[in-house]
């Protein structure tokens, strides 16, 4: 059995803050802190750029993507660290559709994140493919002979939707396509389970849920029937096979160590790293159920005591992520004003209030306290003030 509370006492929570916002950013782990100063004391200082094969910066991509393989029901060796989440769509997808030449179609849905589908484009149009979007609810009927990759984020940023990835990864390999899928909001927040649903390639970010920190690196996964097969667009030379021969022809590196791209960000691999070691003892399964009785408790609170909000999310917590939306007309004005209170969660345009519970560290006094000031404020009305309508650069 998961110890909550264990994993609670691990992250700095600001006194006085309920934080709903891991669904963008995780909270601080304790650790992190110490083990970045650490890094920069004992091994940036001291061992210079000895550090890439004393302190093993060099493997730190592998060593924690092994990490996470665990998380997302993927195997050792599979999954490779580095750069950006945009980037490593622009891999994946790129490679999938080289190994479908006679194919030409992207298939992806309206509930996608916006980057995904501008990765998408800009693939499209340079490789001569189309970009097909669909409703969500369209996706399994658009799924045709003509498909090349289905690429689908698996739990929904507005609305928290979860698609059922191993019935359309299914439906994508009986129409001869392969299957994409984006685990940012679901790596760390529920129980992915790539190989079981045979999925052909994954991607994710680290700093929503895993806690790994702003800017925190993406991982990339691929099934190990491609992973000699498939070939990046963006070749780096930390993917080719042989980087410190300064080949001047690439020749892809073994495995998933071909999607490596450029030098990898050492210090933000410290932080994250310390924040997998929180995963330690946590079983994806108890981690699971307790989203649900999280998000199950505050929905149950807030259509109790707020009436004036609108669920944005499935009521079906099977079909739902760990993220909880609400609808109002003013929106961010309402929540400016629980941010306000010391209630943090985010504002998704155009009028979606989004909540994200990550189980490892919040708890049922963060619902009860963050149901209690979200309908003090509507009651009131102390969100309309011209001071909580006035936008900020982030949303």
């Amino acid at each position: 059995m998961t110890d909550f509370a264990r994993t609670r006492a691990a992250f700095h929570l600001p006194q006085g803050v309920t934080y709903l916002d891991g669904n963008s950013l995780g909270a601080m782990p304790i650790a992190a802190a110490d083990r970045v100063a650490r890094m920069m004391r004992d091994e940036w200082s001291e061992m210079l750029i000895t550090g890439w094969n004393k302190a093993g910066w060099y493997v730190q991509p592998r060593k924690v993507g092994d990490r996470i393989a665990r998380l997302i029901g993927a195997g050792a060796g599979e999954v490779v660290m580095g750069d950006t989440l945009s980037i490593k769509v622009f891999q994946a997808l790129s490679a999938a559709l080289a190994l479908r030449p006679d194919r030409k179609v992207i298939l992806s849905d309206s509930g996608n994140f916006p980057s995904d589908l501008y990765v998408a484009e800009g693939i499209a149009r340079a490789m001569g493919a189309t970009l097909r979007v669909v409703s969500p609810e369209e996706v399994e009927a658009a799924i045709g002979p003509d498909l090349a990759v289905l690429m689908l984020t698996e739990v929904d940023y507005r609305t928290g939707r979860r698609h059922d990835m191993a019935a359309l990864t299914a439906r994508a390999h009986d129409a001869g396509a392969l299957a994409l899928w984006d685990l940012a909001h679901s790596a760390g927040a529920v129980d992915v389970d790539l190989h079981g649903a045979d999925a052909d390639f994954a991607v994710g970010c680290t700093y929503k849920y895993l806690n790994g920190g702003p800017g925190a690196p993406a991982f990339i996964w691929t099934h190990p029937r491609h992973a000699d097969a498939a070939q990046p667009v963006l070749q780096g030379w930390m993917g080719h096979a042989a980087p410190f021969a300064f080949d001047r022809d690439y020749r892809p590196a073994q495995g998933i160590e071909r999607m490596r791209v450029g030098t990898p960000p050492v210090i933000a691999m410290a932080a994250l790293d310390a924040a997998l070691d929180v995963w330690d003892g946590v079983t994806m399964t108890d981690l699971r159920a307790r989203s649900i009785q999280l998000t199950e408790a505050f929905i149950a609170g807030v259509e109790r005591e707020c009436p004036d909000l609108v669920l944005n999310s499935p009521r079906d917590p099977q079909r739902r992520g760990s993220q909880v939306g609400f609808r109002h007309p003013q929106g961010y004005a309402v929540m400016q004003a629980l941010i306000g209170q010391g209630v943090i969660g985010d504002f998704r345009a155009p009028d979606v209030l989004r909540f994200g519970f990550a189980p490892l560290y919040n708890d049922e006094g963060d619902v009860s306290r963050a149901v209690a000031v979200l309908a003090r404020i509507l009651r009131d009305k102390s969100w309309d003030d011209i001071k909580f309508r006035e936008k900020a650069a982030v949303t």
